[in-house]
């Protein structure tokens, strides 16, 4: 189950962020995504909230129109998001906490408490061949919920690794490990999102089960500076400079 080099998926919520903040229609989130695939992004990300804070209704019709990679529609459990889901068959769902007063996702699901709601949510998914993914901390139960659930794959919240310093980092590292050694002993695919910069990338990159990436914030904030696809040729290098060590 074991890959060598990791898929890179570019988030390009914090592109329609800027959009939105006058009201009109620059920066296109749909441009970054199609520069972000001239660029070697082997999937787009793109979480449609509630609130529509940043991406809208009509970027995930475009985005599902014009992509010529997979697109990966980041939703909260709720009928609303299934049914747009289910309407358009994206290549993937993965499945997000979202509470209306967080500034963006603050930790995993809770895949235990919620097992009742998503068994059937995710089973709807499946049924129509999207691929399911849940957001999830490296937490044994969380992924042994999420492979007793259906899920195909888990995506391990990085963020607190990403927060700590130290030996703190270390233990979070650490944790991570174990968690991706689970999931693949469970033959789940396991990806690692949240937070991840050039710092903190190669580490990850090093544990060897992780297959994607998915990144967002990081390299939309770094584009100001070096443009979007500069910032994706650095966070690739960084990728790979950290696979190599398994190699």
């Amino acid at each position: 189950m074991t890959e060598h080099k990791i898929r890179l998926g570019v988030n390009i919520d914090h592109v329609a962020t800027i959009r939105n903040a006058r009201g009109g229609v620059h920066p296109d989130p749909v441009k970054a995504a199609l520069l972000a695939v001239q660029a070697g992004a082997d999937g787009i990300t793109a979480h449609l909230r509630e609130d529509r804070r940043h991406i809208s209704d009509r970027d995930i019709d475009r985005l599902m129109a014009e992509l010529t990679v997979p697109l990966n529609l980041e939703m909260a459990a709720t009928e609303e998001m299934l049914g747009i889901a289910l309407n358009h068959k994206p290549a993937s769902a993965c499945i997000v906490p979202e509470k209306r007063e967080e500034l963006t996702t603050e930790g995993g699901l809770d895949v235990v408490g919620a097992y009742d709601h998503l068994v059937p949510f995710v089973q709807r998914l499946r049924d129509a061949k999207i691929s399911v993914s849940l957001f999830i901390d490296p937490d044994e139960d969380q992924i042994r919920a999420s492979k007793k659930i259906g899920a195909d794959k888990v995506e391990l919240h990085t963020g607190t690794y990403v927060d700590r310093m130290g030996t703190e980092r270390g233990a979070e590292l650490d944790r991570l490990r174990r968690g991706a050694a689970l999931c693949e002993s469970l033959n789940m695919e396991v990806h690692a999102g949240h937070g991840l910069n050039y710092d903190t990338v190669a580490d990850i990159a090093a544990v060897p089960q992780f297959t994607e990436f998915n990144i967002g914030h990081f390299l939309v904030g770094e584009a100001i500076f070096i443009g979007l696809k500069e910032s994706l040729y650095q966070m690739r290098r960084y990728m790979d400079e950290g696979r190599a060590r398994c190699a």
